[in-house]
C-alpha cells in the first residue's frame, strides 16, 4: 500500500501537544475502578451501635492505649493528687500526726480565721506581691529588650542576668542578708562614703519589707529575662526593619512591635508572678523570721508556725487550703479578664 492510499488519520480537535505518546495513554487509559469509586471512605468512629464502637475501639488498639499509660497517670496521680485529697482531709481533723486523728469539721477553719495574725500575714504578703509587681515586673523585661537591642556583648549580658539564679536561694538570701548588716554591711559601707547612713534595713518596720522585696528580685529576675529574650526571637526582623526605615526609634519600636508581640507571654508571666509572691517563704523566713513586730509575716510562714511551731497541722492545712482557693478564684479571675488580650 502506497503512502497516498492509507487511510487518513482521525484528527479532531487534537493539538500537536495531544498526539505525543505519554498524552495518547493518558486520554485513552480507561478509568480504574478505583477512581471510578473515588476516594477511600473511611469509617466514622460514631457510626454503628455502642457494641460496634466498642470492637472498632479494641481492634483500633484503645486497650493497649490505656495498658500504656495507665502507669504514667496512676504515679502521678499518687504523687501529685494523692497528697491534695489527704490535705483536704487533714483540715477537717484534729491531730498530732502521732495518735489518732478526731474529725472536728470547720473547727479549723473558724480557728484559723479568728487568729489576729491572719489578717497582718495577709496584709504583709499583699504588699509584698505589690512591690514585687512594681519593682520586680518591669525591670526583666526592660533588661531582655536592652539585652536584645544590644549589637555585641549579648551573650555576655545573658550569662550575667542569669547568675543570680545560679546561686542556692538560701545562699543568695544569707549573701544578702550582709549586704543588709547594719553594722559591717555593703550598703551601709558604701552609704557611709557619701555621708549617709548607717540604715537598720531589716530592722526597721518601715524598710523591711522593702529589703525582703529588693533581694526576691534579684535573685529572680534572670529567670524571666531568659524566657523574654527566647520569646524576643520569635518577633520577625522583617517589622523591626521596616519600622527603622519608616524612621521609628527604638521605644516607638518597643511600644509599637515587641509589647505587642509578647503580650501573650507577658500575661503569663504576670499570672505566674503573682501566685509565686502570694507564696514567699524563704526570703521573710531566712532575713527576718517575720519580724520586725511581724511586719514581714507572710502567709506561708503563718502555716508553718501552726504546723512547725504549735503542731497544730489541722490548722496548718485548713490556712493551705485557703490559700490554694484563693489562688484558683484570683488565676480564674485574670485569665477571664485577660482572655481577649490573648487574641
Amino acid at each position: 500500500m502506497s503512502r497516498s492510499d492509507a487511510p487518513p488519520a482521525p484528527t479532531g480537535d487534537r493539538t500537536p501537544k495531544d498526539r505525543t505518546p505519554m498524552n495518547r495513554s493518558v486520554k485513552s487509559a480507561p478509568p480504574s475502578p478505583r477512581e471510578q469509586a473515588g476516594p477511600p471512605h473511611r469509617a466514622s468512629p460514631h457510626r454503628g451501635s455502642p457494641a460496634e464502637r466498642f470492637v472498632r475501639w479494641v481492634r483500633q488498639g484503645g486497650i493497649t492505649t490505656i495498658l500504656f499509660g495507665l502507669p504514667m497517670v496512676l504515679t502521678f496521680a499518687y504523687f501529685s493528687w494523692w497528697p491534695i485529697v489527704q490535705s483536704v482531709r487533714l483540715s477537717f481533723e484534729q491531730t498530732n500526726l502521732v495518735g489518732p486523728a478526731q474529725w472536728v469539721g470547720l473547727d479549723n477553719f473558724r480557728n484559723v480565721l479568728d487568729d489576729p495574725l491572719l489578717w497582718t500575714a495577709v496584709g504583709n504578703t499583699a504588699l509584698f506581691a505589690a512591690l514585687a509587681l512594681v519593682i520586680g515586673f518591669p525591670v526583666p523585661l526592660f533588661l531582655a529588650v536592652l539585652i536584645a537591642e544590644l549589637r555585641r556583648g549579648g551573650t555576655l549580658f545573658r550569662i550575667l542576668a542569669y547568675l543570680p539564679v545560679a546561686i542556692p536561694p538560701v545562699v543568695s538570701v544569707l549573701l544578702w542578708k550582709w549586704f543588709y548588716d547594719p553594722d559591717a554591711g555593703l550598703f551601709n559601707q558604701l552609704l557611709a562614703h557619701v555621708g549617709l547612713g548607717p540604715y537598720p534595713w531589716l530592722q526597721s518596720t518601715d524598710t523591711a519589707m522593702l529589703s525582703i522585696v529588693l533581694e526576691a528580685t534579684w535573685a529572680g529576675f534572670g529567670s524571666t529575662v531568659i524566657i523574654y529574650l527566647a520569646a524576643l526571637g520569635s518577633v520577625p526582623s522583617e517589622l523591626y526593619e521596616a519600622a527603622e526605615i519608616d524612621g521609628a526609634g527604638i521605644w516607638r519600636r518597643v511600644w509599637h512591635i515587641t509589647l505587642p508581640s509578647l503580650r501573650g507571654v507577658i500575661l503569663i508571666m504576670l499570672l505566674l508572678q503573682i501566685i509565686g509572691t502570694l507564696q514567699v517563704f524563704t526570703e521573710p523566713f531566712v532575713m527576718t523570721d517575720g519580724g520586725p513586730e511581724d511586719s514581714t509575716l507572710t502567709v506561708l510562714m503563718l502555716i508553718y508556725n501552726y504546723a512547725f511551731q504549735n503542731g497544730d497541722y489541722g490548722a496548718a492545712t485548713a490556712l493551705s487550703v485557703l490559700l490554694a482557693l484563693v489562688l484558683g478564684v484570683l488565676s480564674a479571675i485574670y485569665l477571664r479578664a485577660t482572655r481577649s488580650w490573648n487574641n
